[in-house]
């Protein structure tokens, strides 16, 4: 389950710039976000019965002084036969020029830590280099990419100049934190929220805000986007101010829904970068 890559989303750039406030039309917000996790449905070969959980989301930082993601994504799925918890635990730093990101995955099983996985990606003029500090230590040469920050500051830019269809490419320390992600991006009309919303009363102030609805697809770079069917797709409503909200996660065999249940805005006081 590529359950990490869901914090792209809330902090999701061109690889050959740094982040830039000016990327998008108004600041990404500082933020925490709490999703309830259903089963959408699921096909017998999953084996999945049923499936609920939370996830939760905290974004800081400035293109100052550089982003800061804390995520957590815990799901109970029942196959029938048993019933398993399971715990994901992320913690990332992108810098403020978008050159170096460091990544701290835990991943827990029934309350028992199955695997940490640490380590730091940068961006060098021909590439870029990880280094992988646990659960081994390596090191490995990947091609040029961006980071979920400067991902999410291009779709932004995009969407405001009308964009609809893109393809472009992330690196998010996700999985073994060795791959390079090609992603293909669909962005429909800036619109108004209906009435009926059902996230509206948690969203308060944030309510009248248009969104753009967006889907995204995540291919193998190994494939270079080529196979016909993406190894994860996400469609969910996006904010200018950088939130995502009514998540549907497709995972292949089963799909997956996420609801905005609670909000919370964090000041950010005026900086002026030196």
């Amino acid at each position: 389950m590529r359950v990490s890559r869901l914090a792209v989303l809330a902090s999701a750039g061109i690889a050959a710039l740094a982040v830039s406030q000016s990327l998008a039309a108004a600041p990404l917000i500082s933020h925490r976000a709490v999703y309830d996790l259903a089963l959408d449905k699921a096909s017998d070969r999953s084996g999945i019965t049923g499936l609920h959980g939370r996830m939760v989301y905290e974004f800081n930082g400035s293109p100052c002084e550089g982003y800061t993601v804390n995520f957590r994504f815990v799901t109970r799925i029942d196959t029938g036969e048993n019933t398993r918890v399971t715990d994901q635990q992320t913690t990332t730093f992108e810098d403020s020029g978008g050159k170096s990101f460091s990544f701290v995955t835990k991943s827990f099983t029934d309350q028992a830590l199955e695997r940490e996985l640490k380590g730091t990606a940068t961006r060098e003029p021909n590439g870029l280099k990880v280094v992988i500090d646990k659960p081994e230590k390596n090191s490995l040469e990947l091609r040029k990419t961006q980071f979920p920050t400067q991902h999410l500051e291009e779709l932004i830019k995009k969407a405001n100049t009308g964009e609809t269809f893109y393809e472009t490419n992330l690196f998010d320390g996700s999985e073994n934190g060795d791959k390079v992600m090609t992603t293909t991006v669909i962005v429909g009309k800036k619109t108004d929220a209906s009435a009926n919303d059902p996230e509206l009363p948690v969203l308060k102030t944030l309510a009248k805000d248009q969104y753009w609805p967006v889907d995204i697809a995540y291919f193998d770079e190994a494939n270079d986007g080529g196979e016909e069917v993406p190894e994860y797709r996400i469609a969910f409503k996006l904010h200018e101010n950088g939130l995502t909200r009514d998540l549907t996660m497709d995972y292949g065999d089963f799909t997956m829904t996420g609801k905005l249940v609670n909000l919370s805005v964090f000041d950010t006081p005026p900086q002026t970068c030196k």
